[in-house]
């Protein structure tokens, strides 16, 4: 049993980092590798490292470590506007809903005193001549027809702006 090594063992790790192992070998040195066991467990050692090396660097692919900065700053920015949006969107919320109550409210306050405001809604209709969208047994109601379907339009639009706003994917 021999302790040491080859001497020529270091003249095969040479080829072998190289790469230049079998085929820039001489006859000679290929010779002493095929009766040598400990060149032959060097070849076979370095051979099989070499191959894993090579499968787990074609695995990885890895981006450059500045595409994967940008990505992570642009996470951190995102997430933190994220962070931000939600509670202007609550405030945005409420301070529709907040103008809505007021004008109904202030609507109500001037209906109810009657000063006459709302008239010029009920004419609205016979003069853009919308009275032939009306049936005849709804004519007599045609004033507060349109007022009760101008609120119902108002009130269908802004509740489909405060559900887009409210709508996480814009």
């Amino acid at each position: 049993m021999k302790l040491g090594g080859c001497a020529r063992e270091k003249e095969v790790a040479e080829l072998l980092l190289r790469g230049h192992w079998p085929d820039a070998c001489s006859s000679e040195l290929r010779a002493h590798v095929a009766g040598c066991r400990a060149c032959q467990d060097l070849v076979l050692v370095k051979q099989a490292f070499r191959a894993d090396r090579l499968t787990a660097a074609g695995a990885a692919r890895l981006e450059s470590p500045g595409v994967l900065w940008w990505r992570a700053q642009l996470r951190r920015r995102n997430a933190a506007i994220e962070r931000i949006s939600r509670p202007i969107l609550g405030a945005q919320i409420f301070a529709v809903v907040l103008s809505l109550a007021a004008a109904i409210v202030y609507i109500a306050l001037q209906a109810r005193h009657e000063l006459g405001w709302l008239a010029w809604l009920g004419q609205l209709p016979r003069a853009l001549h919308f009275e032939v969208l009306v049936p005849d047994t709804l004519q007599k109601y045609a004033g507060e027809t349109w007022l009760v379907l101008s609120a119902v339009a108002l009130l269908a639009l802004m509740s489909g702006v405060i559900v887009y706003m409210a709508s996480e994917k814009r």
